[in-house]
Protein backbone atom coordinates (compact mmCIF):
# COMPACT_ATOMS: atom_id res chain seq x y z
CA UNK A 1 0.00 0.00 0.00
CA UNK A 2 1.39 3.18 -1.07
CA UNK A 3 0.90 6.87 1.01
CA UNK A 4 0.74 10.36 -0.07
CA UNK A 5 0.20 13.37 1.10
CA UNK A 6 -2.77 15.92 0.33
CA UNK A 7 -2.26 19.38 1.20
CA UNK A 8 -4.82 22.38 1.26
CA UNK A 9 -1.61 24.59 2.21
CA UNK A 10 -3.96 26.15 5.00
CA UNK A 11 -3.09 29.27 6.94
CA UNK A 12 -2.37 28.39 10.45
CA UNK A 13 -3.40 31.28 13.11
CA UNK A 14 -1.61 34.34 12.62
CA UNK A 15 0.45 33.34 9.54
CA UNK A 16 1.21 34.90 6.45
CA UNK A 17 0.69 33.39 2.91
CA UNK A 18 4.08 33.40 2.39
CA UNK A 19 4.58 31.61 5.70
CA UNK A 20 2.18 29.21 4.94
CA UNK A 21 4.01 28.48 1.43
CA UNK A 22 6.82 28.22 3.15
CA UNK A 23 5.76 25.37 5.37
CA UNK A 24 4.30 23.91 2.57
CA UNK A 25 7.91 23.34 1.09
CA UNK A 26 8.70 22.29 4.73
CA UNK A 27 6.41 19.58 4.54
CA UNK A 28 7.19 18.38 1.01
CA UNK A 29 10.69 18.02 1.54
CA UNK A 30 10.25 16.52 4.80
CA UNK A 31 7.46 13.77 3.63
CA UNK A 32 9.86 13.04 0.41
CA UNK A 33 12.22 12.11 2.84
CA UNK A 34 10.33 9.75 4.89
CA UNK A 35 9.25 8.02 1.13
CA UNK A 36 5.98 9.14 0.69
CA UNK A 37 4.97 8.63 -2.43
CA UNK A 38 3.25 11.52 -3.87
CA UNK A 39 2.05 14.96 -2.34
CA UNK A 40 -0.81 16.56 -3.79
CA UNK A 41 -2.34 20.31 -3.76
CA UNK A 42 -5.84 21.10 -3.83
CA UNK A 43 -8.00 23.43 -5.58
CA UNK A 44 -9.77 26.13 -3.53
CA UNK A 45 -10.77 29.87 -4.11
CA UNK A 46 -11.97 32.86 -2.23
CA UNK A 47 -11.17 31.28 1.55
CA UNK A 48 -9.12 33.66 3.00
CA UNK A 49 -7.45 31.04 5.33
CA UNK A 50 -6.20 28.82 2.25
CA UNK A 51 -3.20 29.71 0.58
CA UNK A 52 -3.74 26.96 -2.58
CA UNK A 53 -5.77 29.38 -4.99
CA UNK A 54 -3.30 29.62 -7.73
CA UNK A 55 -2.89 25.66 -7.41
CA UNK A 56 -0.64 25.22 -10.67
CA UNK A 57 1.60 27.63 -9.10
CA UNK A 58 2.27 26.31 -6.21
CA UNK A 59 2.71 22.47 -7.66
CA UNK A 60 5.71 24.02 -9.78
CA UNK A 61 7.07 25.63 -6.73
CA UNK A 62 6.79 22.33 -4.99
CA UNK A 63 8.26 20.62 -7.83
CA UNK A 64 11.49 22.87 -7.74
CA UNK A 65 11.98 22.38 -3.99
CA UNK A 66 11.68 18.63 -4.09
CA UNK A 67 13.98 15.92 -5.95
CA UNK A 68 12.03 12.68 -6.48
CA UNK A 69 8.36 12.58 -5.19
CA UNK A 70 5.45 13.18 -7.38
CA UNK A 71 3.90 16.53 -6.86
CA UNK A 72 0.62 17.15 -8.95
CA UNK A 73 -3.29 18.29 -8.06
CA UNK A 74 -5.79 17.22 -5.66
CA UNK A 75 -7.11 18.24 -7.72
CA UNK A 76 -7.40 21.18 -10.49
CA UNK A 77 -11.15 21.77 -10.25
CA UNK A 78 -11.89 21.20 -14.53
CA UNK A 79 -14.38 23.26 -14.61
CA UNK A 80 -12.91 26.22 -13.58
CA UNK A 81 -10.18 26.34 -16.48
CA UNK A 82 -9.71 25.82 -19.97
CA UNK A 83 -8.80 22.34 -20.90
CA UNK A 84 -6.51 23.75 -23.33
CA UNK A 85 -4.41 26.02 -20.49
CA UNK A 86 -4.34 23.08 -18.09
CA UNK A 87 -3.00 20.79 -21.29
CA UNK A 88 -0.58 23.67 -21.91
CA UNK A 89 0.20 24.54 -18.07
CA UNK A 90 0.66 20.27 -16.76
CA UNK A 91 2.48 19.40 -20.16
CA UNK A 92 5.45 22.16 -19.71
CA UNK A 93 5.46 21.20 -15.64
CA UNK A 94 6.16 17.67 -17.20
CA UNK A 95 8.73 19.08 -19.62
CA UNK A 96 10.64 20.57 -16.82
CA UNK A 97 9.81 17.61 -14.12
CA UNK A 98 9.13 14.16 -16.56
CA UNK A 99 7.64 11.63 -15.14
CA UNK A 100 6.67 13.60 -11.69
CA UNK A 101 3.77 15.35 -12.51
CA UNK A 102 -0.04 14.12 -11.54
CA UNK A 103 -2.98 15.67 -12.98
CA UNK A 104 -5.99 15.10 -10.59
CA UNK A 105 -9.19 16.12 -11.74
CA UNK A 106 -12.42 17.11 -9.86
CA UNK A 107 -16.12 18.01 -11.48
CA UNK A 108 -17.28 20.69 -8.56
CA UNK A 109 -15.94 24.24 -8.29
CA UNK A 110 -13.89 24.64 -5.17
CA UNK A 111 -15.70 27.21 -4.02
CA UNK A 112 -19.09 29.20 -4.18
CA UNK A 113 -21.26 29.94 -6.96
CA UNK A 114 -20.60 33.79 -7.27
CA UNK A 115 -16.99 33.02 -6.84
CA UNK A 116 -17.47 30.09 -9.62
CA UNK A 117 -19.19 32.53 -12.00
CA UNK A 118 -15.84 35.36 -11.75
CA UNK A 119 -13.73 32.55 -12.32
CA UNK A 120 -15.78 31.14 -15.54
CA UNK A 121 -16.98 34.60 -16.80
CA UNK A 122 -20.70 32.75 -17.17
CA UNK A 123 -23.79 31.51 -15.52
CA UNK A 124 -23.42 28.28 -17.02
CA UNK A 125 -24.42 25.79 -13.76
CA UNK A 126 -23.68 22.48 -15.79
CA UNK A 127 -19.80 22.08 -15.33
CA UNK A 128 -19.82 20.06 -18.80
CA UNK A 129 -17.09 17.64 -16.89
CA UNK A 130 -16.88 14.34 -19.41
CA UNK A 131 -17.11 16.35 -22.55
CA UNK A 132 -13.90 18.87 -21.05
CA UNK A 133 -12.24 15.95 -19.94
CA UNK A 134 -12.06 14.34 -23.48
CA UNK A 135 -10.95 17.38 -24.61
CA UNK A 136 -7.86 17.63 -22.27
CA UNK A 137 -7.47 13.74 -23.35
CA UNK A 138 -7.21 14.83 -26.97
CA UNK A 139 -4.76 17.65 -26.01
CA UNK A 140 -2.13 15.10 -24.51
CA UNK A 141 -3.08 12.55 -27.58
CA UNK A 142 -2.10 14.97 -29.82
CA UNK A 143 -5.52 14.32 -31.92
CA UNK A 144 -7.82 17.77 -31.68
CA UNK A 145 -7.56 20.26 -34.24
CA UNK A 146 -5.42 22.54 -32.30
CA UNK A 147 -2.41 21.37 -30.63
CA UNK A 148 -1.92 22.81 -26.74
CA UNK A 149 1.83 22.42 -26.81
CA UNK A 150 3.77 21.27 -25.10
CA UNK A 151 1.14 18.64 -24.30
CA UNK A 152 0.78 16.10 -27.32
CA UNK A 153 2.73 13.30 -26.47
CA UNK A 154 3.46 13.98 -22.64
CA UNK A 155 3.11 11.04 -20.34
CA UNK A 156 0.69 12.81 -17.35
CA UNK A 157 -1.62 10.77 -15.45
CA UNK A 158 -4.94 11.36 -15.04
CA UNK A 159 -6.44 10.85 -12.15
CA UNK A 160 -10.76 11.45 -11.11
CA UNK A 161 -11.31 12.65 -7.90
CA UNK A 162 -15.05 12.52 -6.54
CA UNK A 163 -17.09 12.06 -3.46
CA UNK A 164 -20.14 10.69 -5.29
CA UNK A 165 -21.34 7.61 -7.33
CA UNK A 166 -21.16 9.89 -10.37
CA UNK A 167 -17.40 10.31 -10.30
CA UNK A 168 -17.17 6.35 -9.84
CA UNK A 169 -18.99 5.78 -12.81
CA UNK A 170 -16.86 8.11 -15.11
CA UNK A 171 -14.12 7.04 -13.76
CA UNK A 172 -15.02 3.17 -14.41
CA UNK A 173 -16.12 3.86 -18.04
CA UNK A 174 -12.64 5.61 -19.01
CA UNK A 175 -10.57 3.13 -17.28
CA UNK A 176 -8.43 5.70 -15.05
CA UNK A 177 -7.58 5.97 -11.20
CA UNK A 178 -10.08 6.62 -8.83
CA UNK A 179 -9.32 8.90 -5.78
CA UNK A 180 -12.18 9.14 -3.20
CA UNK A 181 -12.55 12.03 -0.72
CA UNK A 182 -13.06 10.54 2.21
CA UNK A 183 -11.52 13.03 4.40
CA UNK A 184 -14.22 15.05 4.04
CA UNK A 185 -16.95 13.56 2.83
CA UNK A 186 -16.85 9.29 3.33
CA UNK A 187 -20.64 8.82 3.32
CA UNK A 188 -20.75 7.33 -0.18
CA UNK A 189 -17.42 6.01 0.02
CA UNK A 190 -18.03 1.94 0.23
CA UNK A 191 -20.66 2.20 -2.57
CA UNK A 192 -18.73 4.55 -4.94
CA UNK A 193 -15.55 2.21 -4.67
CA UNK A 194 -17.84 -0.80 -5.06
CA UNK A 195 -19.32 0.63 -8.59
CA UNK A 196 -15.92 1.75 -9.39
CA UNK A 197 -14.48 -2.01 -8.94
CA UNK A 198 -16.85 -3.62 -10.34
CA UNK A 199 -17.68 -1.35 -13.44
CA UNK A 200 -14.28 -0.62 -14.43
CA UNK A 201 -13.66 -1.07 -17.90
CA UNK A 202 -9.76 -1.58 -18.93
CA UNK A 203 -8.05 1.09 -20.63
CA UNK A 204 -4.76 2.37 -22.30
CA UNK A 205 -4.15 4.00 -18.80
CA UNK A 206 -4.38 1.24 -16.58
CA UNK A 207 -5.21 -2.55 -16.78
CA UNK A 208 -7.30 -3.13 -13.61
CA UNK A 209 -8.90 -0.63 -11.00
CA UNK A 210 -6.71 1.97 -8.52
CA UNK A 211 -7.91 3.26 -5.44
CA UNK A 212 -6.53 6.30 -4.19
CA UNK A 213 -8.78 7.13 -0.41
CA UNK A 214 -8.21 10.31 1.38
CA UNK A 215 -8.34 10.18 4.72
CA UNK A 216 -7.28 12.15 7.83
CA UNK A 217 -4.20 11.45 10.41
CA UNK A 218 -3.06 12.28 13.17
CA UNK A 219 0.09 10.22 15.02
CA UNK A 220 1.75 10.76 18.13
CA UNK A 221 3.73 8.98 20.69
CA UNK A 222 0.10 9.02 22.66
CA UNK A 223 -3.73 8.33 22.38
CA UNK A 224 -3.53 11.39 24.87
CA UNK A 225 -1.72 13.24 22.80
CA UNK A 226 -2.79 12.58 19.15
CA UNK A 227 -6.74 13.13 20.30
CA UNK A 228 -5.50 16.84 21.60
CA UNK A 229 -3.56 17.51 18.59
CA UNK A 230 -6.98 16.28 16.84
CA UNK A 231 -8.87 19.69 18.58
CA UNK A 232 -7.01 21.59 15.58
CA UNK A 233 -8.91 19.40 12.63
CA UNK A 234 -12.55 19.68 14.99
CA UNK A 235 -12.32 23.40 15.30
CA UNK A 236 -11.10 23.57 11.16
CA UNK A 237 -14.70 21.72 10.20
CA UNK A 238 -16.52 23.17 12.37
CA UNK A 239 -15.58 26.66 10.99
CA UNK A 240 -16.19 25.29 7.43
CA UNK A 241 -19.90 23.61 8.88
CA UNK A 242 -20.60 27.37 9.69
CA UNK A 243 -19.22 29.14 7.22
CA UNK A 244 -16.42 30.68 9.40
CA UNK A 245 -13.07 31.16 7.48
CA UNK A 246 -10.31 30.55 10.03
CA UNK A 247 -6.72 29.24 10.02
CA UNK A 248 -5.93 26.32 11.87
CA UNK A 249 -6.49 26.94 15.21
CA UNK A 250 -4.13 25.72 18.11
CA UNK A 251 -5.14 22.58 19.99
CA UNK A 252 -7.31 22.72 22.95
CA UNK A 253 -7.49 20.41 26.21
CA UNK A 254 -10.12 18.20 24.95
CA UNK A 255 -13.13 18.03 22.20
CA UNK A 256 -15.83 19.42 25.07
CA UNK A 257 -14.05 22.63 25.13
CA UNK A 258 -14.75 22.93 21.98
CA UNK A 259 -18.04 22.72 21.93
CA UNK A 260 -18.54 24.14 25.54
CA UNK A 261 -17.08 27.59 23.93
CA UNK A 262 -19.02 27.30 20.74
CA UNK A 263 -22.17 27.47 23.13
CA UNK A 264 -21.09 30.25 24.75
CA UNK A 265 -19.96 32.14 21.89
CA UNK A 266 -22.31 31.34 19.31
CA UNK A 267 -25.59 29.58 20.55
CA UNK A 268 -26.54 30.38 24.12
CA UNK A 269 -29.59 32.42 24.88
CA UNK A 270 -29.37 34.85 27.35
CA UNK A 271 -32.01 36.34 29.62
CA UNK A 272 -30.93 38.90 31.78
CA UNK A 273 -27.83 37.31 33.51
CA UNK A 274 -28.63 33.81 32.44
CA UNK A 275 -27.07 31.85 29.95
CA UNK A 276 -29.03 28.78 29.12
CA UNK A 277 -26.98 25.66 29.06
CA UNK A 278 -28.61 22.92 26.93
CA UNK A 279 -26.41 21.26 24.79
CA UNK A 280 -28.44 19.86 22.16
CA UNK A 281 -28.90 22.72 20.83
CA UNK A 282 -24.95 21.88 18.80
CA UNK A 283 -26.41 18.62 18.49
CA UNK A 284 -26.65 18.93 14.57
CA UNK A 285 -23.39 20.81 14.32
CA UNK A 286 -21.44 18.04 16.19
CA UNK A 287 -23.14 15.38 14.05
CA UNK A 288 -22.18 17.24 10.90
CA UNK A 289 -18.52 17.03 12.01
CA UNK A 290 -18.55 13.96 13.17
CA UNK A 291 -19.98 12.67 9.59
CA UNK A 292 -17.25 14.94 7.94
CA UNK A 293 -14.06 13.52 10.11
CA UNK A 294 -15.48 9.78 10.07
CA UNK A 295 -12.31 8.57 8.07
CA UNK A 296 -9.55 9.89 10.42
CA UNK A 297 -6.80 7.85 11.83
CA UNK A 298 -6.12 9.09 15.69
CA UNK A 299 -4.09 7.89 17.96
CA UNK A 300 -0.37 6.05 19.02
CA UNK A 301 1.00 3.75 16.50
CA UNK A 302 -0.39 0.65 17.41
CA UNK A 303 -3.76 2.19 17.28
CA UNK A 304 -3.88 3.94 13.85
CA UNK A 305 -2.27 0.59 12.12
CA UNK A 306 -5.72 -0.83 14.14
CA UNK A 307 -7.45 1.72 12.65
CA UNK A 308 -6.19 1.45 8.94
CA UNK A 309 -6.48 -2.43 8.88
CA UNK A 310 -10.21 -2.35 9.64
CA UNK A 311 -11.36 0.20 6.99
CA UNK A 312 -8.93 -1.97 4.61
CA UNK A 313 -11.30 -4.60 6.07
CA UNK A 314 -14.05 -2.44 5.35
CA UNK A 315 -13.26 -1.38 1.93
CA UNK A 316 -10.35 -1.53 -0.66
CA UNK A 317 -8.11 0.98 -1.67
CA UNK A 318 -4.62 0.83 -3.12
CA UNK A 319 -3.56 4.10 -1.54
CA UNK A 320 -3.75 6.03 1.05
CA UNK A 321 -3.21 10.21 0.67
CA UNK A 322 -3.69 11.77 4.13
CA UNK A 323 -4.39 15.15 5.40
CA UNK A 324 -3.62 16.39 8.18
CA UNK A 325 -4.84 19.58 10.10
CA UNK A 326 -2.04 19.66 13.03
CA UNK A 327 -1.47 23.22 14.02
CA UNK A 328 2.16 22.60 15.59
CA UNK A 329 4.62 22.07 12.54
CA UNK A 330 7.00 19.96 14.36
CA UNK A 331 3.86 17.82 15.46
CA UNK A 332 2.99 17.80 12.53
CA UNK A 333 6.07 16.26 10.50
CA UNK A 334 6.27 14.23 13.81
CA UNK A 335 2.86 12.53 13.09
CA UNK A 336 3.87 12.00 8.81
CA UNK A 337 7.00 10.29 10.49
CA UNK A 338 5.30 7.91 13.00
CA UNK A 339 2.29 7.13 10.24
CA UNK A 340 5.38 6.25 7.42
CA UNK A 341 6.52 3.51 10.26
CA UNK A 342 2.67 2.60 10.52
CA UNK A 343 2.27 1.73 7.10
CA UNK A 344 5.91 0.00 6.65
CA UNK A 345 4.93 -2.49 9.03
CA UNK A 346 1.77 -3.25 7.74
CA UNK A 347 3.54 -3.86 4.20
CA UNK A 348 5.82 -5.91 6.10
CA UNK A 349 2.67 -8.37 6.06
CA UNK A 350 1.58 -7.96 2.98
CA UNK A 351 4.73 -6.86 0.65
CA UNK A 352 2.97 -3.14 -0.86
CA UNK A 353 5.48 -0.64 -1.29
CA UNK A 354 5.23 2.24 0.76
Amino acid sequence: MKVSVLDLVPLREGQSYKEALEAMIRLAKKVESLGYYRYWIAEHHNTPSIASSATQLIIQHALANTKTIKVGSGGIMLPNHSPFIIAEQFGTLDVLYPNRVDLGLGRAPGTDMYTARAIRRNDDPDPHFPEDLEELQGYFEGINPVQAYPAPGRNVPIYILGSSTDSAYLAARLGLPYSFAAHFAPTLMEEAISIYRSKFRPSEYLDGPYVILGANAIVANSNEEAKKLSTTQIQSFLNIVTGKSKGLLPPVENEEEIWDNYIKTHKVPHFGPIAFQNKDIINQERRVVREMTRISFIGDKDTVKKQIEELRNRVEFDELIVNSYIYDEEAQHKSYELLAEVIKEINTGSKDEV
